[in-house]
């Protein structure tokens, strides 16, 4: 999955969480996220671009720092 914006994201289907770690290591977790924007994430050309249009700004979010 290479992307200059996102280094990792998993989803949780059960919690609907979309766990998304960027370049800068920062990592996100985005609630009540549909498991279609997931796969939609995942058969996306570019995953920077997909996730700026449909999941940045649509979900509630929480910032994971690292400790």
């Amino acid at each position: 999955m290479p992307s200059s914006v996102i280094r990792f994201y998993r989803y949780d289907a059960e919690r609907r969480e979309l766990s998304v770690v960027f370049q800068t290591k920062r990592r996100y977790i985005y609630r009540d996220v549909p498991e279609e924007v997931y796969a939609a994430l995942n058969a996306a050309p570019s995953k920077g671009e997909f996730f700026n249009l449909h999941i940045r700004d649509k979900f509630p979010f929480v910032r994971k720092d690292r400790s």
